[in-house]
């Protein structure tokens, strides 16, 4: 699979931008504010339905505009699917596949699996659980549907059964039947979710520890752990004995709303001992590991979003980085960076088809024809 064109009208810094893609690579060069990660996050609009750093739709408008539209056209198992995005203020999103509006935008989810790496990465290492859980619920969903709707009927489940507990403080009696059949649904659909993120967590660690061994050159040793309550017994058991506890909070404290996982390296909290070197490698190890475990699952190569990871790698990790995603394995790739030499001084010695785009000067260099 891969990006052949890519339109956008009015798309943050862009009033309009039309591209053709190398089937390859393709790198984005130019200083900060020229607009390479905004391509990028084009990108993942057009396979997730939005952006991966503005949730609020409307803050992708340029800029005193009232609209944008951002377009693209893939070819997937050889055939040819048009993707349209376009957002009007103050008016539903459309989101169209081959000119027909989707009833529900998670059906488009998995469609174009995409793999996106950014600086942002960092925070699934120093943030809360949250960003993790977000992160393993992303890849799951790419390739299973039924996970990703037990997550949202779970995430419902929950809401309302957090209404009845804040409702407490009203004065208002919880009814023991009412609260027994939301602990029967909730614990339904947390199972299977809990089920589906330790077969991942089982799954994807040997893959893992491949990647972040070729790119450090087996200098450490790393673990990836999944944490959940639902370890520890039957989920609607857990949910009763904290009853009493979660009516004084008046939200539901256990459930895999809490799940977390967590990083090790050599034995060791990576947050806490591990180097800015070896936290960014880690990071990009998961992603490279989330590309192959997408593929494996779907049988498609996601489109690879590099953004700026080359930040804080020494020349040789970047290099071997390089080399690594040319490789065959890999489909199309995308990669932005600030270096106006580094990524074609490195392309130059591959023998791999690409196209680099300055966006200072808009100046094309490709190596093919």
């Amino acid at each position: 699979m891969y990006l052949k064109t890519l339109s956008l009208l009015n798309f943050k810094n862009f009033e309009s931008l039309d591209l053709e893609m190398c089937d390859k690579v393709n790198c984005f060069i130019g200083d900060n504010g020229t607009g390479k990660t905004n391509i990028l996050d084009s990108i993942h609009y057009l396979s997730f339905c939005k952006s991966f750093i503005n949730l609020n739709d409307r803050q992708n408008i340029k800029h005193g505009e009232d609209f944008f539209v951002v377009q693209g056209e893939f070819e997937r198992e050889n055939e040819t699917e048009k993707i349209y995005c376009g957002l009007q203020k103050d008016k539903k999103k459309s989101f169209r596949r081959n000119n027909i509006e989707y009833p529900k935008l998670s059906e488009h989810i998995g469609l174009l699996p995409v793999v996106f790496t950014t600086p942002y990465d960092s925070n699934l290492i120093h943030l809360g659980s949250d960003i993790r859980r977000k992160f393993v619920d992303t890849i799951i969903s790419q390739f299973d549907k039924q996970y990703l709707k037990n997550l949202i009927e779970y995430n419902k489940i929950l809401e309302h059964r957090n209404t009845i507990l804040r409702n407490v403080e009203k004065g208002i009696h919880i009814d023991a039947d009412e609260i027994a059949i939301w602990d029967m649904q909730l614990a339904d659909k947390g199972i299977k979710i809990y089920e589906s993120r330790k077969a991942f967590t089982e799954e994807v660690i040997d893959i893992f520890r491949k990647y972040y061994n070729f790119i450090s050159e087996d200098k450490e040793n790393i673990e990836l752990e999944y944490s959940s309550q639902l370890a520890k017994g039957n989920f609607e058991t857990l949910l009763k004995q904290s009853f009493e506890k979660d009516k004084i909070l008046n939200y539901t404290s256990t459930g895999i709303h809490k799940d977390d996982f967590t990083f090790l390296l050599d034995g060791n909290s990576l947050k806490r001992f591990g180097s800015q070197g070896q936290q960014k490698t880690f990071v990009i190890s998961l992603k490279f590991a989330q590309f192959d475990y997408i593929k494996n699952k779907t049988g498609i190569s996601p489109i690879l979003l590099l953004d700026d990871i080359f930040d804080k790698l020494d020349k040789k990790r970047v290099t071997v980085i390089t080399k690594l995603v040319s490789d065959a394995d890999f489909g199309q790739i995308f990669i932005s960076d600030t270096s106006y030499t580094r990524m074609p001084n490195i392309l130059k010695e591959l023998d791999i088809k690409y196209k680099i785009l300055n966006l200072s000067n808009n100046q094309v260099l490709s190596n093919y024809e």
